[in-house]
């Protein structure tokens, strides 16, 4: 039961996180408009996101623009696109892998293995984790970077946004669901029990059986 608990909390965990990152990678907050100076009062805020750019106005209008070209991005964006996908397919295979092995199904019918299989699971999204870990401390650093450098104009500069603490927030569950599908272990509800038969009773030639005759008065 322990065993099983475990198994669900984790995978309750590593299902949203890889939830988180979809999100995540799908928000266009990564970098924003640092409100710094003289731009405290201005008509429009920019986010910029790895998939398209938007423009907020003041009036509350919004206008977004696909990326057009790929290699015409930064390196930091470039990469975090690949990772955090690749994040993505592995938040899908771990789920699989985990479904496959979970003492809960049918799919695998020994105990070793099915144990086995949630652990490579626990794996994959440890893995996965880490894929998606990597862009956003990279993205962040570069962010701080700049907002930091005195070459960079103001108007340049931008700050972390919300998809980022969603991204870091995400790969923690991710880390810990892995960390607990990996200490699933086999289900022990079998393996102390010992079956113990009586010995059977020779039949005498008197039909009485073979008892102790104390027994009868």
């Amino acid at each position: 039961m322990v065993s099983a608990g475990l198994e669900i909390l984790g995978l309750g965990l590593c299902v949203i996180g890889s939830l988180l990152v979809m999100v995540a990678c799908g928000l266009p907050m990564w970098k924003v408009t640092a409100f710094i100076e003289a731009n405290i009062v201005v008509a429009q805020t920019i986010w910029d996101g790895l998939w398209m750019s938007c423009v907020v106005q003041s009036t509350g209008q919004m206008q977004c623009k696909v990326h057009d070209s790929v290699l015409a991005l930064g390196h930091d964006l470039q990469a975090a696109r690949a990772l955090t996908v690749i994040s993505c397919v592995f938040g899908v295979l771990g789920l699989m892998v985990v479904i496959a092995g979970a003492q809960c199904t049918n799919c695998i019918r020994a105990e070793n293995v099915k144990t086995r299989v949630v652990n490579a699971g626990g794996v994959v999204y440890i893995i996965s984790g880490l894929f998606v870990l990597v862009p956003l401390c990279w993205m962040a650093n570069n962010i701080i970077s700049d907002f930091y450098n005195p070459q960079v104009p103001p108007s340049q500069k931008r700050e972390i946004g919300a998809a980022l603490y969603i991204g870091w927030a995400a790969t923690a569950l991710l880390l810990i669901g892995g960390a607990l599908l990996c200490c699933s272990c086999p289900s022990n509800e079998n393996s102390g029990y010992t079956a113990k038969y009586s010995p059977t009773k020779r039949a005498t030639p008197n039909g009485t059986g073979d008892y102790d005759k104390r027994n009868y008065v």
